[in-house]
């Protein structure tokens, strides 16, 4: 499903700093991958890579068949809309719209028809704890709540690929491991590559493979 090969980003100008080098990385359908690391060592920027939100300086990325590295802006916007789910650490719900409004934006940008947005919604509500809130805004939620909405947003359109950036990191541990078993059971059960991005022990546990990000690359 995902297949990455001598990935390697830099940033700055004469005093380049590199962050990440030799990246290899393959994810079949149904796999749930955890990748951990040290702070600043590269994981959110592997994230973003994968995405296809920032451009590798060297190496490829493809995608069910499709080589994002190939792709240009508009082309690989319209993957991601259509293929991809991501959890961001930082919500980006957008605070005019209702929480069952922001859920469905992917419905929306992906042209399902505004019928079928309802049950899919509110079944992905159901499934964070946030049944009762589809009529609210964020600014009503606490933070731990703007993060479930996020993962439901990234989980309603059924995406190929679901990357993950410390999901539960703003929830209480009971939460986390609702929101942890959702994700892997959201993986298995439409055949997606899953990525999680965690400092967690716990929370990489439940995944199927654990790999290390460090100055070199990936390791098991």
């Amino acid at each position: 499903m995902l297949a990455v090969r001598n990935l390697a980003k830099s940033y700055g100008g004469a005093r380049k700093r590199v962050v990440l080098r030799n990246v290899t990385l393959d994810v079949a359908r149904g796999e749930h991958v955890a990748v951990m690391g040290e702070s600043g060592v590269g994981k959110s920027t592997l994230l973003n890579l994968l995405a296809g939100l920032d451009d590798p300086d060297a190496g490829s990325i493809v995608l069910d068949g499709s080589a994002m590295t190939a792709l240009s802006d508009a082309e690989r916007t319209l993957l991601r809309r259509r293929r991809i789910g991501f959890v961001f650490q930082a919500f980006h719900l957008l605070p005019h719209l209702t929480i069952a409004q922001n859920v469905a934006i992917p419905l929306a940008l992906n042209g399902v028809p505004a019928d079928q947005h309802a049950a899919r919604v509110a079944g992905l509500l159901g499934a964070v704890g946030l049944a009762d809130a589809a009529a609210s805004f964020p600014r009503e939620l606490s933070g731990g709540e703007m993060q479930r909405v996020a993962i439901a947003r990234a989980l309603v359109h059924r995406p190929a690929l679901l990357l993950a950036d410390e999901p539960t990191g703003n929830l209480d541990p009971d939460t986390a491991m609702q929101v942890l078993a959702l994700l892997r059971h959201q993986v298995k059960r439409e055949g997606a590559a899953g990525i999680l991005v965690t400092h967690s022990a716990v929370a990489a546990a439940t995944a199927d493979r654990v790999l290390t990000l460090t100055a070199d690359g990936l390791q098991e």
